[in-house]
């Protein structure tokens, strides 16, 4: 029996016909990313019930040389959760473990698998009169363990911050099949280092997050959603300053896209109605929260917001939410971008942040610098201003090739815009993780203390390179220590 077919073996003995699987049906769907752009071959996929069957699972994989490429909706952007072509790793998905192990109401925390959907945590909270406060626009297929792998960011960060804040414990399984339990939240200890952050946003290259426990809010009171129409993304960020003012911690959402945002979406979606009446160069959507009872109250707070913003000139047309059903519509224009956008062709996205004080001057400067030096290329920027990540896309010119103009000029562009955002001192991957996509990019602008620290540490703790190589730590340079 050859190598690979003795493992085969082996992995069907240990987790059952159901749940190891060669099967090209099943296994296929899982082998190229949500963007398309990445394709790959695997052994088979693992589908794991529990973390002792992680874990054994892993062992196994070490005792044969197999690598391991985890996946959970398989919703990343950055190619993270994709498999080479080689044919050589195994997939190893989280979503059979999706039970709630335990929900704390009074104190506010949920210990649940790393399975578990996100719209499904949302609904479980909700159920309870509590929230769970990060979302994004793949919260019905992204899982909690694949947004503590990456450390994801998405529409609330403003307040509430990134996934890693809101992680109180983990659970993990490490590249020698051992267990990493810390899922009892402690708010005080000091037992040296905080190893579940180390884990968190490693993207499956240091261990497989199989459980964690996370922190729940209270459940919003009071909700007021406003759409506004700017001439400049700088107007807006002189509009968020200002709502940040106003608005105080009750400012859970600040949101900007550009007219031509606007534009793809109303066409991509036919129910979709933009919410003024007139043309604007840019929008802003933003959200206030209060508690119980203060509905009358926050309106009004949205109302004096407006009327400010009008009198200094930083807005020229608004409008507020006036039911539920509208402030979805509004959250929904935002949410449908990025496919609106794919529909419409070729582009090449960017995940970038840089100061949130230079942000709008960033976009200013950087999306002309882009279209003239690739000429017939459109660049927009979108997304969470308030907190310094945008969402920087050049789209192709008219009649480019997906696959030809991406793997060409796309590249170019990317290189480009990295190197601007650096040269800006920001970071090119904010909240969708570097995966395969943007490995090399961050090896060649990345600190080199700074690399060197994450290449010791993956060393440490997957001394055989097993735990989805190819992803994250970018390659030592020749000559130099691994």
């Amino acid at each position: 029996m050859s190598e690979p077919q003795a493992f085969i073996a082996a992995a069907t003995e240990l987790l059952g016909a159901r749940g190891f699987t060669t099967d090209p049906e099943l296994v296929g769907p899982w082998l190229t990313d949500w963007r398309g752009r990445y394709s790959g071959r695997a052994l088979g996929l693992a589908s794991p019930a529990s973390t002792a069957e992680v874990s054994a699972f892993v062992r196994l994989c070490g005792e044969h040389g197999v690598p391991i490429v985890p996946q959970g909706g398989n919703s990343g952007m950055s190619g993270g959760a994709t498999p080479d072509d080689t044919g050589s790793a195994v997939l190893l998905s989280l979503r059979k473990m999706d039970a709630i192990r335990d929900l704390d109401v009074a104190g506010r925390q949920v210990t649940c698998e790393a399975g578990v959907i996100l719209q499904n945590l949302h609904d479980l909270a909700e159920r309870n009169r509590l929230r769970f406060p990060l979302t994004l626009g793949g919260k019905g297929s992204a899982t909690i363990g694949g947004l503590i792998s990456t450390n994801a960011g998405g529409t609330q960060v403003l307040r509430h911050g990134t996934m890693r804040a809101q992680v109180l414990g983990l659970e993990a399984v490490l590249a020698d099949g051992s267990v990493f339990e810390s899922l009892v939240p402690l708010k005080k200890d000091n037992r040296g280092f905080d190893l579940k952050q180390m884990l968190i946003g490693s993207e499956g290259t240091l261990g497989i997050v199989t459980a964690a426990t996370l922190r729940l809010m209270p459940e919003i009171g009071e909700r007021t959603v406003l759409w506004a129409g700017l001439d400049s993304i700088g107007g807006a960020r002189e509009f968020l300053l200002l709502a940040e003012e106003l608005g105080g911690e009750g400012l859970e959402g600040f949101e900007v896209l550009p007219a031509h945002c606007l534009e793809s979406v109303l066409t991509h979606v036919p129910t979709a109605r933009s919410p003024l009446a007139g043309a604007h160069s840019w929008f802003a959507l933003v959200e206030l929260v209060a508690a119980p009872g203060q509905g009358e109250a926050l309106r009004q707070s949205a109302e004096n917001l407006l009327t400010m913003a009008m009198e200094r000139r930083l807005i020229e047309d608004a409008t507020i939410a006036t039911n539920e059903a509208q402030a979805e519509a509004f959250w929904r224009l935002r949410d449908e971008i990025a496919p609106a956008e794919r529909a419409i062709g070729p582009a090449m996205q960017h995940d970038i942040s840089v100061p949130v004080s230079t942000m709008a001057k960033f976009v200013e400067q950087v999306g002309p610098e882009v279209e003239a030096r690739f000429p017939g290329t459109t660049a927009v920027g979108f997304g969470h201003l308030g907190d310094g990540n945008i969402h920087f896309h050049v789209l192709a010119p008219k009649g480019a090739i997906r696959g030809e103009w991406e793997a060409s000029t796309g590249k170019q562009i990317s290189a480009f815009v990295h190197d601007r955002v650096t040269q800006w001192g920001g970071s090119i991957s904010a909240e969708h993780g570097i995966g395969q996509m943007k490995r090399d990019e961050l090896g060649r602008l990345g600190n080199p203390v700074a690399l060197a620290m994450m290449r010791t540490i993956k060393n440490a703790l997957d001394p055989q390179g097993l735990l989805n190589p190819g992803k994250l730590v970018p390659l030592a340079p020749e000559g130099a220590t691994p």
